[in-house]
């Protein structure tokens, strides 16, 4: 099974990669740092779940190199998980890619990164509104600290669960 970390330059991609999946990649505070891609592997049971750190993209109408690789990886290869890495504090900005990935049938995980610095700034998000307009899972976190891994990580396994009975 593979999995396929997705959102816009800088929204945290990489640090969610390495807390998945204990692959350490160069991370940096800039726009545009992964132009390639990296893959590791998260053990989610029995299932090897293989999680792509994708270049970070605004849409799937890709404008650049890095974006034509993320939809290339999304798209031309099997993918079974979509996990949208957005920076909560851009919520409009980011959820524009959120809305054309929502069109493709991959399930999806929409995991609202940075959630401290928009408490710090007094962004308050209603999950349970965001998540039926949506229809998708949503898991706040804060990748540099770990807050809400072990919530993404349960999350990844009931999708991953569910995906291997339909397969069966």
């Amino acid at each position: 099974m593979r999995a396929v970390l997705m959102g816009n330059p800088n929204v945290g991609k990489s640090v969610i990669f390495n807390r998945l999946t204990g692959v350490k990649v160069v991370v940096s505070n800039y726009p545009g740092t992964t132009i390639e891609y990296t893959e590791g592997i998260m053990r989610v049971g029995e299932v090897k779940l293989k999680i792509v750190d994708a270049p970070g993209t605004y849409s799937l109408i890709p404008s650049n190199r890095a974006e034509e690789v993320a939809l290339h990886l999304l798209l031309k290869k099997e993918t079974h998980l979509i996990i949208n890495v957005v920076d909560v504090t851009n919520l409009e900005r980011n959820l524009y890619l959120t809305l054309q990935m929502r069109e493709i049938n991959i399930p999806m995980i929409l995991n609202l990164n940075m959630i401290d610095v928009a408490r710090r700034q007094g962004i308050e998000i209603d999950f349970n509104l965001l998540r039926m307009l949506l229809e998708v899972p949503i898991v706040p976190t804060v990748a540099v600290s770990g807050e809400g891994i072990k919530e993404l990580h349960q999350v990844i396994k009931q999708i991953v669960e569910n995906t291997e009975k339909k397969c069966r």
